[in-house]
């Protein structure tokens, strides 16, 4: 039975109140992401019957009256029983003490009958919720819920509809439960074991400490039978691609034995389950982090330099030393960091290692003056400096269409199929490049997401009027749409939903796709943590289906232009793909006009 009748997501059920409702969370009157998904969360009850409803409804004064009335003939009724109970002999009882000590199983009556209108919502404001709960008395709701930073305990009286932070935890999540007397909260997952006193809020951590010997053979082999059932319960195609499933598995089963670690375990994994030809699977080995990263100076290096020190090339914007104060530009020299001389025949980045976030002394030189001072920057780590690479590329493609088109035309580059990249190019499109006669939307290199239909939606747009204040053009309508002609560009890195919204965009005609052939990855996927938490593998668990019984998956998507990007081409920085997107799209729009 379909309890909620509702279009938008609603999980986490559980059965509350002794059996005559259900608590569970829903997106409905949360804000949403800009994109397709992500949403904030309001817990809501749903009733099983009136009379569980119209006590619920009762004010607190009401509510009292009701229950001092029930208490009054749950006692009348024990007086009737005790005195029949008098008045029969002995020998003719039915039941022995202990059945008439047994706590009866009451029934719980549901009601279907406009059930939609005993739906209520709890929480007085969405938000970011993980675990949700209602105390035995149905008097008290708490939940774990994220403002800032992790999660906190929350509280709710029902019956007052007050609410208050409870304790200021900033915790990871975890989920809540009661004991059988509703007298201690647990809340277990997170960074650690804890448990409340429901009566005076008092929060504990639960501290334990257990030995294991491990046979990791065994361990082993059972997380490769756990694969193999998963695999065969979950995996998106019934036939399993035409694999035989049990012969696959018996053929990989034999190299269990030698195997003694898990990097070669989880590439035992990869090999067995890419003989299921899928995307979105295989195993990956996650060792604890490094023990000495490597940090950057956000520079990049003339490498024909091979003198004394490293002679910089490019300072990268919002780096380390792109600051006001800063005596460094292209041509400066480092000789030293913190001291230590860089040599012709060292590799300088070993002086950076353990440096992210911590403040270094550089010793500078200016070659053309004599110059030499020192500086004190922050190294970033090596991802911060991917983010600064990432951004300048977008900058520099942005700058080449302006060039080609001779300002006619906006780039944009979707960099994953989520709601922060949708947000970038949403306020782009729509905002910096709403006035140029068409756009360019890069899909290059993206690993995937969920983003095809706001992708469809924004690039569909068909201007059907313009709004004017006092003669002077505001907007023109569907305003949150791209009204004018595109072109997307895509590439053999594309992945996942980095496939499928290409082939969206094609298919639904709004334009042509410039670049190479996408192979066909559009599949969802759970990755799923094994009992070793160092052991992570794949499950592609939804297909994307066409109406002639088609699969996405292993459909490769063709451009209709087809131009590869050449290595010659690419280190002298000129991006071929990039230059025929925007003549083809130059020629569409001249050729409607």
């Amino acid at each position: 039975i379909n309890l909620t009748n509702s279009g938008y997501t609603s999980g986490s059920p559980r059965f509350v109140l002794e059996g005559n409702a259900i608590l569970f969370t829903t997106e409905r009157y949360g804000m949403r992401a800009h994109a397709s998904w992500g949403s904030q969360d309001d817990a809501m009850l749903v009733f099983l019957n009136r009379d569980a409803y119209d006590k619920y409804c009762l004010s607190k004064e009401d509510y009292e009256l009701r229950k001092e009335l029930e208490k009054e003939q749950k006692k009348e009724k024990k007086e009737k029983e005790a005195s029949k109970a008098k008045g029969q002999k002995k020998d003719s009882k039915t039941t022995d003490d202990k059945e008439e000590k047994k706590e009866k199983v009451k029934d719980i009556v549901v009601e279907l009958t406009n059930i939609e209108d005993r739906i209520i919502r709890l929480t007085p404001n969405s938000s970011n919720m993980g675990s949700a709960i209602i105390s035995q008395d149905g008097e008290t709701l708490y939940y774990l819920s994220s403002f800032e930073k992790g999660y906190d305990l929350w509280k709710m009286d029902l019956r007052k509809k007050e609410t208050k932070l409870l304790h200021k935890m900033d915790a990871g999540w975890a989920s809540m439960e009661l004991d059988k007397e509703g007298k201690t909260l647990f809340l277990l997952g997170s960074k650690a074991m804890q448990k409340m006193d429901v009566s005076s809020d008092a929060l504990k951590t639960i501290t334990y400490q257990a030995n294991v010997k491990m046979d990791l053979a065994a361990e082993r082999e059972y997380m490769f039978d756990h694969v193999y059932k998963q695999q065969q319960k979950r995996f998106y195609n019934t036939n399993m691609h035409g694999v035989d499933w049990d012969a696959m598995t018996a053929a990989y089963r034999k190299f269990l034995p030698h195997i003694n670690n898990n990097y070669d375990f989880a590439e035992l994994l990869s090999e067995w389950l890419g003989e299921l030809n899928v995307s979105h699977t295989g195993g990956r080995f996650r060792p604890k982090g490094q023990t000495e990263p490597t940090a950057s100076l956000g520079l990049l290096f003339d490498w024909s330099y091979r003198e004394q020190g490293m002679r910089i090339a490019e300072v990268m914007e919002k780096g380390p030393f792109d600051t006001a104060n800063t005596k460094v530009k292209a041509g400066t020299v480092i000789e030293k960091i913190d001291g230590v001389e860089i040599t012709p025949e060292m590799d300088y980045y070993t002086l950076l290692n353990n440096k992210a976030k911590k403040k270094t002394l550089v010793s500078l030189y200016n070659p053309q003056n004599g110059e030499r001072w020192d500086e004190v920057v922050i190294p970033i780590s090596n991802g911060a400096a991917g983010n600064l690479l990432y951004a300048r590329w977008v900058k520099q493609r942005a700058a080449d269409v302006d060039r080609w088109s001779g300002g006619r035309l906006g780039y944009v580059h979707i960099e994953s199929m989520g709601d922060g990249s949708f947000r970038s190019i949403y306020s782009d499109i729509l905002g910096k490049y709403n006035n140029r006669e068409g756009i360019v939307v890069d899909t290059r290199f993206n690993g995937g997401g969920r983003l095809h239909e706001d992708i469809e939606i924004l690039f569909s747009g068909k201007q059907y009027f313009t709004q004017v204040v006092r003669g002077r053009e505001a907007c023109d309508m569907p305003s949150r749409r791209w009204n004018k002609p595109s072109i997307m560009l895509t590439c053999e890195a594309n992945y996942s939903n980095a496939h499928g919204t290409p082939w969206v965009y094609s298919h639904q005609k709004l334009g042509k796709l410039v670049g190479m052939p996408v192979p066909g990855t559009m599949t969802s996927v759970s990755w799923e943590t094994l009992q070793d938490p160092s052991l992570v593998f794949g499950i592609p668990i939804v297909g994307y289906r066409l109406p002639d019984g088609r699969y996405l998956e292993n459909l490769q998507l063709e451009p209709d232009i087809k131009v590869a990007n050449s290595p010659e081409t690419i280190v002298r920085g000129e991006d071929t793909q990039l230059k025929t997107a925007v003549e083809e799209l130059l020629k569409e729009i001249d050729n409607k006009q």
